[in-house]
C-alpha cells in the first residue's frame, strides 16, 4: 500500500514537474524596437511572423526624431532601435552619456547624382553647378560620390571631413551649391546636378535604380560608414531574442525584400 502511495505521489510530482516545463517553453518573449518609419519599420515588418514562429513578438513603435529612440534604449523603454548609422550614435554616446553599442548593420542609403539641367555626366558642361548638401557630414559624402565618377580630386587623407576647400583638381570649375540636405530634390531644375541622400531621394519620390545618372557603392567608404545599425543598452548584445532579431534581418528573405521595394534607394550591406 505504502508503495502505490508513493508511486502514485512520484508519479503526479512528475507530470507537474512536466507541465512546468511545457509552460515555461511556450512562455513568450516581447522583444520592443524603436524604428524610424521608413525604411526601417517596413523592414521590420517583414521579420514579425517569422520571430513570432520562435516566441518573439516584435513590438515596433515608430518616432519620427532622432533622440527618443536612443534614450529609449538607455532607460529600458524599449529593448531596440533600428534608425541611425555608427557616426550618429558614437557622437550621441558622447555627449548624452549613454551606453549604447551597434550590433548589426542591415542596409545603407545611398547618396545619388540626379541630373538637373543637365541629363548625362558625359555633357556636363564646364562651370556647371553642382548641389551637394551644407551639413560636413553629407558633403563630404557627395565630394566622395563626385570623386568617383572622376569629377574632382580631393585632398588626399581629407576623407569624410572633406569640404570643396579641399578639392586639389576641378577640371569642368564645376561650382557648389550648398544647401540643407532635405532642399535638395526640390531644386534639382534649378542646376546641372544634385547629389541627394537616398532617403530624401526616396521621400521625393525619385528612384535611385532610374533616376541617379551614379550612386555609392557598397563597398565605398561612407557606404560602410554610414550603415545603418541595430542597437542595444551595453550588455544586452547577447539577449537570445536580439540575436534571433538580427539573423531574421539579415536573410536572404529581407534582401530580396529591400532590392525589390526601394529601387536602389535602399540597399541592403550584409
Amino acid at each position: 500500500m505504502k508503495k502505490n502511495v508513493l508511486a502514485l505521489a512520484l508519479a503526479v510530482v512528475l507530470v507537474l514537474a512536466l507541465a512546468a516545463c511545457g509552460e515555461k517553453k511556450s512562455e513568450k518573449v516581447t522583444l520592443k524596437v524603436a524604428a524610424s518609419a521608413t525604411p526601417h519599420a517596413e523592414i521590420l515588418a517583414q521579420v514579425k511572423d517569422e520571430l513570432a514562429e520562435q516566441g518573439i513578438e516584435l513590438v515596433v513603435t515608430e518616432y519620427g526624431d532622432y533622440v527618443i529612440p536612443n534614450t529609449a534604449v538607455e532607460d529600458g523603454d524599449e529593448d531596440v532601435n533600428y534608425f541611425q548609422h555608427q557616426p550618429y550614435l558614437d557622437q550621441f554616446n558622447v555627449e548624452n552619456n549613454t551606453h549604447l553599442v551597434s550590433v548589426a548593420a542591415i542596409h545603407y542609403e545611398p547618396f545619388g547624382i540626379y541630373p538637373g539641367k543637365t541629363t548625362n555626366l558625359a555633357d556636363l558642361p564646364d562651370g556647371a553647378s553642382v548641389g551637394v548638401p551644407n551639413d560636413a557630414t553629407n558633403e563630404a559624402r557627395a565630394l566622395q560620390l563626385l570623386e568617383a565618377q572622376g569629377l574632382i580630386k580631393v585632398k588626399e587623407g581629407a576623407g569624410l571631413n572633406a569640404t570643396p576647400n579641399d578639392i586639389v583638381e576641378n577640371p569642368k570649375n564645376l561650382k557648389f551649391v550648398e544647401l540643407e540636405a532635405a532642399m535638395l530634390p526640390n531644386v534639382t531644375s534649378e542646376m546641372d546636378l544634385a547629389v541627394i541622400n537616398g532617403n530624401y531621394a526616396l521621400q521625393a519620390g525619385f528612384s535611385s535604380a532610374k533616376d541617379a545618372l551614379a550612386l555609392e557603392d557598397a563597398s565605398s567608404e561612407a557606404a560602410q560608414t554610414f550603415a545603418n545599425v541595430i542597437v542595444v543598452k551595453e550588455g544586452n548584445e547577447n539577449s537570445e531574442a536580439v540575436k534571433a532579431l538580427v539573423k531574421a534581418l539579415q536573410s536572404d528573405e529581407v534582401k530580396n525584400y529591400i532590392n525589390e521595394t526601394y529601387e536602389g534607394n535602399v540597399l541592403p550591406i550584409f
